[in-house]
């Protein structure tokens, strides 16, 4: 009843307005303003302080910058297996499993569609019937996003709609949640195949950006924009960054069938992991080729 209610009142939010409001505060140079915030929501939110290349909050142009912070060396070291689906990030496994044809589970009791959720992208036909994981990155979580496997950055999507939180009661009750809110759709060409990989948006959150187009959200597009990079010859590698958020939000990957060993044993709901380690292992017989290849698309 109460998470009910709770998901109504955002319905009533200027989620937009509020997340502005948050994105200046967020970049607040002021030294008092930026290292108190820094304290305050760090210390609120359990950060872990120690991991940062530097602790010290002067060190940190704005509170930002202290969100998306550098870890020490060695502070995510990759899973060493050659086969092995590295997380894209810290956070909470929300759902992970089987799409069933083109339907993604949100929560116990809903789904939605992957072709929603990517915008029609054409790689929606090859991913249909594949796998997917989603992962909920929480306030306390380190917030780059990396890359799981390999990949040639084919397409990018940006897409407007709402600011509903991401937090677990919002998604259990709010149909369609992934397919309604902002999100950058970044799509890849892998040696199995296309991966979605796929940041969504929130209340609060005040902006996406990705290592090759800088920030992407805020915006004041109000239709989809897409972009594309045949041409650009952008290779990510296992484990390099490829964006971030600030505050937290949710990264949801979808790949194609036979991308995974078929021995992969599907992580609990609610489990924590961090950035680079093993997810599920790929499949060594799966792969359509040794070297990613380019996709096609246009500019809009």
């Amino acid at each position: 009843m109460m998470e009910s209610l709770a998901a109504r009142i955002q319905h009533l939010l200027p989620q937009h307005t509020l997340t502005a409001l948050v994105y200046r505060l967020m970049r607040c140079r002021n030294r008092w303003i930026k290292n108190s915030l820094i304290k305050i929501i760090g210390t609120l939110a359990g950060i872990n302080i120690d991991e940062a290349k530097s602790p010290d909050p002067d060190d940190h142009a704005c509170f930002n910058d202290f969100f998306t912070r550098e870890l020490k060396e060695g502070a995510r070291p990759l899973d060493a297996g050659d086969l092995s689906l590295l997380s894209p990030c810290d956070g909470r496994i929300s759902e992970a499993g089987v799409l069933h044809g083109d339907r993604i589970l949100q929560a116990k009791g809903k789904d939605y569609r992957l072709q929603a959720l990517l915008a029609d992208d054409p790689s929606c036909e090859t991913l249909t019937g594949g796998t997917f994981f989603t992962i909920y990155l929480s306030p306390r979580d380190y917030h780059r996003v990396h890359m799981p496997v390999q990949g040639k950055l084919l397409r990018m999507i940006h897409v407007p709609g709402k600011l509903f939180s991401v937090a677990p009661y919002t998604v259990r009750q709010i149909p369609d949640l992934f397919a309604r809110n902002e999100r950058v759709v970044c799509i890849f060409d892998t040696a199995w195949g296309p991966l979605a990989q796929v940041l969504v948006g929130a209340m609060l959150v005040g902006s996406m950006e990705t290592v090759w187009a800088g920030e992407v959200t805020p915006s004041k597009r109000k239709s989809i924009s897409r972009w594309s990079y045949d041409d650009e010859n952008i290779v990510l590698e296992r484990g390099q960054e490829m964006g971030r958020f600030n505050m937290g939000s949710t990264v949801i990957m979808a790949m194609p069938p036979g991308m995974l060993s078929g021995d992969t044993a599907w992580p609990v709901s609610g489990r924590s992991v961090l950035m680079g380690q093993n997810l599920a292992l790929m499949n060594p017989g799966s792969k359509m080729r040794s070297k990613p290849l380019s996709g096609t698309g246009a500019d809009t």
